[in-house]
């Protein structure tokens, strides 16, 4: 099941990205000679007006094959419908269309999930969302969904103002007030009958009415990515707005999130370029075919939900890889032809095509790493 949702995933991705490709050479009047299902060899393929639609062997992506993309010397005469024959404008349309798609399919898949989940929104309190082991915060008793509404007398409005107080007082001991829906030992259970108070000192929290006051003393020096208490903090909880309000706010968050993963990608991205320059080898959390396969067995145990926001993932990253300035990719096609705008002339088609290949060859190469990255990393579990 993860090695069929594994090739679906990548074959969408990919399909998705050629389809932008084929709708736009269509509009742009290009001769399309085949749109492909699938890689070669052809298993079936039927002409339909002047393209051949095949279902071919390797069922991973697609391709669309242009007539004339390759430069005149690799056509004959079309009326004008050849790729190399069109307008500047016309071919960046068709080379822009497959990233574009890229990027609506990561900005659907993420609409469809806050759609179902709810929208992100500031409810104005300060909620314990996760608890690291033998962390301080872990140590006292707190809990998830707690909330934190002072430190040491002062109450804190956001997640920036808490992490400024408790890192200022690492080291020394600090008091928190949490407020706690269930299970508080604080709360009266008959009349005035209270559990905790001054008496469960011990237990590290004494009661402000229906509020805990929890001691413990923050980290100096919190193993990285924890924090000085061991806790993950938001102000932010899933809400459901009307029916009506929820498809446009469902696809404005969609898109903001699409920006916050491209992002990190691109950061990840030059990290990635740099480690490979300067130090010749592939940073240990970059993932090739075989990462993305174990990724997605541990993605579909989580439901359907966590594989939609998988594949919008995955899709942005497409776009981006996509995107960038490098032979035998669309960014290195919009550098030929931003070359072809500034000097109103085309390079040698055979040029062209030696230096894309040349860059197939590096791509194929890093490939090459990161899949062996992937086997060692594989073979020390």
């Amino acid at each position: 099941m993860t090695l069929l949702l594994f090739i679906a995933i990548l074959s969408l991705l990919v399909f998705v990205h050629e389809l932008g490709h084929f709708l736009a050479a269509k509009k742009a009047g290009i001769f399309v000679e085949e749109f492909g299902f699938g890689l070669p060899p052809r298993i079936w393929g039927k002409k339909i007006g002047e393209t051949i639609y095949s279902i071919n062997a390797l069922p991973i992506g697609g391709f669309v094959k242009l007539y004339g993309e390759d430069g005149p010397s690799f056509a004959k005469a079309s009326a004008g419908k050849a790729y190399f024959e069109k307008s500047i404008p016309r071919r960046l349309s068709v080379l822009l269309a497959g990233v574009t798609m890229n990027v609506v399919l990561a900005i659907v898949s993420f609409s469809i999930l806050y759609f179902v989940l709810g929208i992100p929104t500031k409810t104005g309190k300060i909620k314990i969302v996760g608890i690291t082991k033998d962390s301080p915060a872990q140590f006292a008793g707190l809990k998830e969904e707690d909330q934190i509404i002072g430190v040491d007398g002062q109450r804190v409005l956001s997640v920036d103002e808490f992490v400024q107080l408790t890192g200022e007082k690492a080291g020394n001991k600090i008091q928190l007030e949490i407020g706690r829906d269930k299970d508080n030992p604080c709360k009266p259970l008959e009349g005035n009958q209270v559990l905790g108070g001054a008496t469960s000192s011990e237990q590290g929290f004494n009661c402000l009415g229906k509020n805990l006051l929890v001691s413990l003393i923050p980290r100096e020096s919190p193993p990285e990515g924890e924090g000085a208490l061991g806790v993950v903090i938001s102000e932010i909880e899933l809400k459901k707005y009307p029916w009506w309000q929820m498809p446009y706010l469902g696809a404005r968050e969609g898109f903001k999130e699409s920006l916050s993963w491209a992002g990190m990608i691109l950061s990840s991205l030059k990290k990635t370029l740099v480690t490979l320059i300067v130090m010749g080898k592939v940073p240990r959390d970059v993932a090739g075919p075989i990462g993305i396969f174990q990724i997605t067995g541990q993605v579909a145990k989580d439901g359907f939900l966590a594989i939609l926001q998988f594949l919008g993932i995955l899709s942005v990253n497409l776009a981006i890889i996509n995107i960038l300035p490098f032979p035998a990719l669309d960014g290195g096609r919009l550098i030929f032809l931003g070359y072809e705008a500034v000097f109103r002339k085309k390079i040698s088609p055979k040029i062209e095509i030696l230096v894309n290949q040349v860059g197939m060859a590096i791509l194929l190469s890093i490939m090459a790493l990161i899949t062996v990255n992937d086997v060692l990393r594989l073979l020390k579990k």
